[in-house]
């Protein structure tokens, strides 16, 4: 092998290396990001996480996914899901500058090996130049025949062909890893949504049960307060019925007691026209065949105490005077005389009388009410 292809194998080795571990970064900068992704996707804004949040950390091989506790309420879970989120952006920076200073280093090192294996060619080329001039002067390293060029060449074949089995079978590892990590988290996203599913159906049938017992209980109150209702209407009927009665029994019996007083009052009038009747003819009757008194009757007054002012003014004049209560007032008379001629001789000198002023006198036959 030459000095010239050494190097340039050795460039690409280095530059091989150096791609596959910045790939390796980005890629596990990715799979954080992405569980990163997956566990705020399993974890309930709602729920309850820890106080202290946790930086995510990169899943090894031997560890499985796990899931947080959930915070007190959401202000608390946005504000942790909001520091987890920058702390993922904080390492995935520093994760991205150190892949910067890895190619920078990197690039570094493939100018230094270039700018080596330029100085080297270079001398190769000069030692080379140098030994064309004696035949005899040429270096052994130099000297390569075609069996040794294919034995190097396979060598290099076998080794790169088991390099890329060694890392077709590194990344087939981890795409397991990553693959049985994400069935993993989908089970137990899966047995959470389960459980959060039980929950929720369970919370449904209590909300579904205590509906049913509210509306048992509406109807057992409603039914309660029309039976209510019903014995009240029933009790104010009966109420209602028995004034009724007892006002159909009280105007009965008012209407029995005015008939019945009515009755007697009927009764105790025509009593009174019989007996007035009664009197009445035996008046007549004494008037016409019994024996007649006769007075000068000198006026009617309208209330006793006018008759007693008439009375009083008869009697100073030295008259004797008796009243008689009628129909239409209380009747004044003086008297009685023996016979009309001495009871009209009377009334001429009461009527002569200026001072008692009753001219309008006269006599009549009158029969005391203890003889009638």
């Amino acid at each position: 092998m030459s000095m010239n292809n050494k190097q340039r194998w050795m460039g690409g080795v280095v530059l091989l290396g150096g791609g596959v571990l910045l790939a390796a970064l980005l890629l596990k900068g990715n799979e954080e990001i992405e569980q990163d992704k997956t566990q705020a996707q399993i974890e309930h804004p709602s729920a309850q996480t820890e106080s202290k949040p946790k930086l995510a950390q990169p899943a090894q091989d031997s560890e499985m996914v796990s899931l947080q506790p959930m915070a007190v309420d959401i202000e608390t879970e946005k504000r942790l899901l909001e520091e987890q989120r920058h702390a993922r952006e904080k390492a995935v920076a520093e994760q991205e500058a150190l892949a910067a200073d890895f190619l920078k280093m990197q690039q570094q090192a493939e100018a230094a090996a270039a700018r080596k294996a330029a100085e080297e060619y270079a001398a190769i080329n000069a030692h080379r130049n140098a030994a064309q001039e004696s035949s005899d002067n040429i270096p052994p390293e130099l000297i390569e025949d075609d069996k040794a060029k294919a034995q190097r060449l396979a060598e290099e074949k076998r080794k790169l062909e088991e390099k890329r089995k060694a890392e077709a079978e590194k990344k087939a590892a981890e795409d397991k890893r990553k693959t049985e990590a994400s069935n993993k988290v989908a089970e137990e996203k899966r047995k959470a949504e389960a459980e959060k599913k039980a929950a929720e159906d369970k919370r449904k049938a209590e909300a579904e049960k205590k509906a049913a017992e509210d509306k048992r209980k509406a109807e057992a109150e409603k039914k309660a307060a029309e039976d209510k209702r019903k014995a009240e209407a029933e009790k104010k009927a009966a109420e209602d019925k028995r004034k009724a009665e007892a006002e159909k029994k009280a105007a009965e019996d008012k209407r029995k007691a005015e008939a019945e007083s009515k009755a007697a009052e009927d009764k105790r009038k025509a009593e009174e026209a019989a007996k007035k009747k009664a009197d009445a003819e035996k008046a007549r009757e004494l008037l016409e065949n019994g024996e007649k008194n006769w007075m000068v009757q000198v006026a009617l007054a309208a209330n006793q105490a006018n008759a007693d002012a008439v009375v009083s003014k008869l009697r100073a004049k030295g008259y004797k005077v008796t009243t008689s209560p009628t129909s239409k007032g209380i009747r004044i008379m003086v008297g009685p005389s023996k016979d009309r001629e001495s009871a009209d001789a009377a009334r001429k000198k009461i009527a002569a009388d200026d001072s008692l002023n009753m001219k309008s006198a006269w006599v009549i036959d009158w029969v005391p009410l203890d003889q009638r």
